[in-house]
């Protein structure tokens, strides 16, 4: 059957393809990273890189902070090795990093210098590029200080901030950029003295600020919190013993409308929430935050009333020992939750199927410490890094800097590679994102149907002629 092509079907076809390859509907085989923005574009199949935000260590290699690019394709004959160290020049105390919405752009934060990095992962995948470095974080948002998410909304970047210029402390605000790099607008988080026209839903409204999710299908956006500058850089054995500064971690989860950028309601959830992490399934309303100082999981569920609620549901380990929970990645169908203690350097699962009930049904040490955790979409596999922050990191032996990957079977995790960054002499290695060839072929396909009809007709087996 030949079907006849009208004036403006082709570009109706072009669109609906490109909708289609983003969502991952011509390959439903994702391997993508769990922690993800929704507006992002998505890797299908297999990552064939992991993307590490490491810390310079003075004395090491150029003693720089770099984005180091490691090859995790187990086809390649590099599997497991280092292809590329792009150093930036200097220790900013690099931290974490995001894509842009069209993933062509890795935007990396430093928590010391107030820089932010952005890196071409397009152009070439397997050596990104620095593509510029915006410098004017703290002047252009009104005193902010300390970039740490750098989250992808359309055309756009919302930037948590951990601090201000003024105090040093946690008082401080989400900023916005776009995805060119210039300055669109700055929020402040609520506080008891300015609530923004939030709710307060229990007893703090600090202001504090770490991390970012949103679920747009329910028009939320949400923020949890952390510390300031003058703690977040100190020694943290001083710390821990310096009752000021255990008081200055905050308190809150801030739910916000994600149309407006108007804080909704502040909720307790005492203990430093950080992470965040969003269900997937369009039924699932809830997200979840692990609290560093607690050692608990806490849920942000709507209730029957439309009304946005926070609850601890489970523990993590045995609170009294301050296992410190870091970083968390959910599963893509949302059964599953790994969490990461810092000071026993353990991995634990949760079985995540009733979220009011998180059970631990795994564990397993992963080195002296480790920080960060990112699983693949399809679930298979679980990359770990080692690095908190420079200041915290443990002393001698113990200071163990890695990147590790898993293969998990859903009862098991088997080492696959593990490559020792002190040894490499690449620094403290933090935070991860991966990088996939398969991605960018896509687009170049698009632009390719885009520009010839024929080559469309081809995509499509000959059925439009």
């Amino acid at each position: 059957m030949k079907i006849k092509v009208f004036k403006n079907f082709k570009p109706m076809v072009v669109a609906a393809m490109t909708a289609l390859t983003l969502l991952g509907g011509l390959n439903p085989a994702r391997a993508d990273e769990t922690c993800q923005s929704p507006y992002m574009a998505k890797i299908t199949g297999q990552e064939d890189f992991v993307y590490v935000w490491t810390l310079g260590v003075e004395g090491m290699g150029d003693g720089q902070d770099k984005l180091v690019t490691v090859d995790t394709n187990p086809k390649s004959k590099t599997y497991g090795k280092v292809l590329n160290s792009l150093s930036v020049g200097g220790r900013n105390e690099a931290h974490h990093s995001g894509f842009t919405d069209d993933r062509k752009y890795l935007w990396a934060g430093g928590l010391d210098t107030n820089k932010i990095f952005v890196f071409d992962v397009h152009t070439n995948p397997a050596k990104p590029t620095l593509s510029q470095v915006i410098t004017d974080f703290v002047s252009a948002s009104g005193g902010v200080v300390g970039p740490h998410t750098t989250y992808a909304l359309p055309g756009r970047m919302m930037i948590t901030g951990l601090s201000n210029n003024r105090d040093n402390g946690g008082r401080t605000a989400l900023v916005e950029y776009s995805n060119e790099g210039k300055f669109i607008a700055t929020h402040w988080m609520p506080t008891d003295e300015d609530l923004g026209g939030a709710k307060k839903g229990g007893n703090f409204a600090d202001g504090y600020n770490y991390d970012v999710r949103v679920l747009p299908r329910r028009n939320l956006m949400l923020t949890s919190s952390f510390t300031g500058w003058s703690n977040y850089m100190m020694d943290f054995g001083k710390m821990l013993n310096d009752k000021e500064a255990m008081k200055r971690f905050g308190n809150t989860v801030v739910a916000w409308n994600l149309h407006t950028k108007k804080p909704m309601k502040v909720l307790d959830v005492p203990g430093a929430p950080l992470e965040i992490r969003c269900a997937w399934k369009s039924e699932n309303n809830w997200c979840v935050t692990t609290t560093a100082l607690t050692s608990k999981i806490w849920l942000i569920y709507e209730d029957d009333k439309g009304e946005w609620q926070s609850k601890a549901v489970a523990d993590i380990g045995d609170a009294s020992k301050i296992p410190l929970p870091v970083d968390i990645s959910i599963a893509s169908d949302d059964s599953g939750l790994w969490v990461n203690t810092f000071m026993d350097g353990k991995t634990r699962y949760f079985d995540m199927t009733d979220p009011f009930n998180p059970k631990q049904t795994y564990e397993k040490v992963i080195g002296k410490q480790v920080n960060m955790a990112s699983s693949s979409w399809d679930g298979k596999r679980v990359y770990y890094t080692s690095s908190l922050l420079a200041s915290w990191d443990k002393k001698g032996a113990d200071n163990e800097q890695y990147l590790k990957a898993y293969s998990w079977d859903g009862k098991n995790l088997v080492e696959n590679f593990s490559i020792d960054f002190y040894k490499e002499k690449l620094g403290r290695a933090h935070q991860m994102r991966f990088g996939a060839y398969s991605l960018y072929n896509q687009f170049s396909q698009l632009e390719a149907i885009d520009s010839n009809t024929a080559q469309l007709a081809a995509l499509t087996d000959g059925r439009v002629k």
